[in-house]
């Protein structure tokens, strides 16, 4: 099948949703919620994704086998906001990318950064096969140029397959700068809360690989209960490899993992096994990621199991990122990719996944 680009406009996308192209078991179409925001819904022959190719490339919502994956909320419609608490509904966005993570008080940059809400200066779909067969793709671009400061151009890209109900989710970031530019970036994936699931992750759930975040952001209204609470997960993080309200996750939980094994492709896997037999999976090359971080939250107002989110550093902040030597740099023209494997698994394939991750060396 010949490589095919369709470059798309705004004035493609109306309130009715408008089918653009259908080809090799996946469907491409283009609509506007009623916020004014442009959405591309990928279907093929599992389920879809739904995609704003202009505000972040986020993905606002993936659904396979009748399985919705997208963290609960109160934002039934992706919002314009100034920051990424302003529309907190999405199954992912991109984190960073000069800055990411949650500002301390040396700080001044917004939550995770500037890319999450990035308003994209192109948009195009992709379709093509390769050896492992057809495939369509959206990607977005965007160009960053702060007069006395950084220039960089990013350029994301979600990849689906016609009878996978997995997807890839990439980031290429080039510096255009003549000086050197820091980077901070992070995959942030929102899972649904699975109430029972089982969290299998190539590495030990004791305090030593299983790190609880004992800072509290400004965003967390901590109390003395909760500050006992993650004492107690410092010295027994196994608590939570079963996913239960039960365990506390209000305020949240925040892990960072550490000595992840790699399984015999190279790849670093993680699994959230839910009661019925399937699962929710995640997989990265380490080489692109130094860290990985687990957020878990339930309330009333939303309920998230992000139990692997890969990235370049961790969340404190960039002045903590920094002093702990986190921060990567970009030189003049160097190029940085970045790309995430991820989405959902029926019980035969969560079992061979499950495989994979136990017999990780």
């Amino acid at each position: 099948m010949k490589h095919t680009t369709i470059n798309l406009k705004k004035n493609f996308f109306t309130p009715l949703s408008t089918e653009l192209i259908s080809a090799q078991g996946c469907t491409a179409e283009l609509f506007t919620y009623e916020t004014g925001i442009e959405a591309i819904r990928l279907t093929n022959q599992r389920g879809h994704l739904v995609i704003l190719p202009y505000y972040g490339q986020m993905i606002w919502q993936a659904m396979f086998d009748g399985v919705d994956l997208t963290m609960q909320s109160q934002f039934k419609v992706p919002r314009r906001a100034k920051d990424i608490v302003g529309t907190y509904g999405c199954f992912m966005y991109h984190s960073g990318l000069l800055r990411n993570g949650n500002p301390g008080p040396n700080d001044s940059h917004a939550l995770h950064g500037e890319m999450p809400l990035a308003s994209m200066d192109s948009a195009r779909i992709e379709m093509g096969e390769d050896a492992k067969g057809p495939w369509i793709a959206v990607v977005s671009e965007t160009e960053y140029l702060m007069g006395f400061g950084d220039h960089y151009r990013a350029a994301p890209r979600v990849t689906l397959r016609p009878h996978e109900a997995t997807f890839e989710i990439g980031m290429e970031v080039k510096n255009l700068s003549l000086n050197p530019m820091e980077l901070m970036y992070m995959c942030h994936a929102n899972f649904a809360f699975v109430e029972d699931g089982k969290i299998v992750q190539p590495t030990s759930f004791n305090p030593v690989d299983t790190v609880v975040r004992s800072s509290v952001p400004a965003i967390v209204k901590a109390n003395d209960e909760y500050l006992a609470r993650l004492e107690r997960m410092k010295h027994n993080p196994s608590a939570t490899e079963v996913v239960r309200e039960d365990i506390g996750c209000d305020p949240e939980l925040v892990f960072y993992l550490k000595n992840m094994k790699k399984a015999d492709d190279d790849r670093v896997h993680f699994m959230l096994h839910r009661p019925t037999g399937d699962a929710f999976a995640v997989s990265y090359n380490p080489a692109e990621f130094s860290h990985v971080t687990r957020w878990i939250l339930a309330n009333n107002m939303q309920k998230v199991c992000a139990f692997a989110m890969p990235a370049t550093c961790g969340v404190e902040g960039h002045y903590v990122e920094n002093q702990a030597g986190n921060v990567r740099t970009l030189a003049s023209g160097e190029v940085a990719c970045f790309n995430v494997r991820l989405g959902y698994l029926n019980a035969a394939e969560s079992m061979t996944e499950k495989s994979l991750i136990h017999t990780s060396r």
